[in-house]
């Protein structure tokens, strides 16, 4: 057993283990690709995931499942991840729940539009699994 800061701590694979067992995770994208990704990654990580091609079919499975943090694409068809993530917002049961955006663009005028919109933070596509763990531990608070 490596004491505490020792390197145990710092390997990638252990250092989300069983932290995030559970969790409800919503990922809205048009690429199967990033879906797949992002799946596997919080699968491994113990999650339960819940995937949506775009807004329009992750409203609907956002009501039945009652995710405990969202990832949504910006660029989609139908409902963009803007659209998408003002509507989870402006909705009273789902307000308090994070929402992440995911883009290929890492604009300043992007963050911007992501934060008005109520989004809690910003990721950059490719992300790495540190990157989407990180982020779902830094919004989900758990009792």
């Amino acid at each position: 057993m490596e004491p505490l800061g020792g390197a145990a701590e710092s390997s990638p694979d252990s250092a989300f283990d069983g932290e995030l067992a559970g969790l409800k995770v919503m990922v809205i994208d048009d690429s199967k690709t990033i879906r797949r990704t992002a799946e596997t990654l919080l699968k491994k990580a113990g999650c339960e995931v819940f995937t949506a091609t775009d807004g329009f079919e992750a409203l609907a499975k956002i009501a039945d499942h009652r995710p405990d943090v969202i990832f949504v694409d910006i660029m989609m068809p139908r409902l963009d991840g803007y659209q998408t993530c003002a509507l989870i917002k402006h909705n009273q049961a789902f307000k308090g729940t994070p929402v992440i955006m995911l883009s290929s663009k890492d604009g300043l005028f992007d963050r911007a539009r992501g934060r008005i919109v109520g989004s809690e933070e910003y990721l950059t596509k490719p992300f790495a699994k540190e990157e989407l763990l990180g982020a779902i531990k830094r919004h989900v608070h758990r009792d």
